[in-house]
């Protein structure tokens, strides 16, 4: 994967997810279930490096910015 950006971390709350998984059914439920919960980048397809096992993606969360039960973002606090 390729380096994390300066800016996906420049404040407290901000975070940076890489999955690694066996398969892109594992890796999107996983990413689903993070966002489900916060505020977050959306994954469209999985990487897989050459000769290594299993698939990876990478997403960005907001923890600032947590999901209400429905689906929006709350308010800030």
């Amino acid at each position: 994967m390729e380096a994390i950006n300066e800016v996906h971390v420049s404040e407290p709350g901000l975070v940076v997810v890489d999955v690694a998984a066996a398969d892109d059914e594992t890796a999107f439920a996983f990413q689903t279930e993070l966002a489900a919960r916060w505020a977050t980048t959306g994954v469209e397809r999985t990487a897989r490096d050459a000769g290594q096992p299993g698939v990876r993606l990478r997403c960005y969360l907001d923890l600032r910015q947590p999901i209400n039960a429905a689906g929006q973002a709350s308010a800030p606090h």
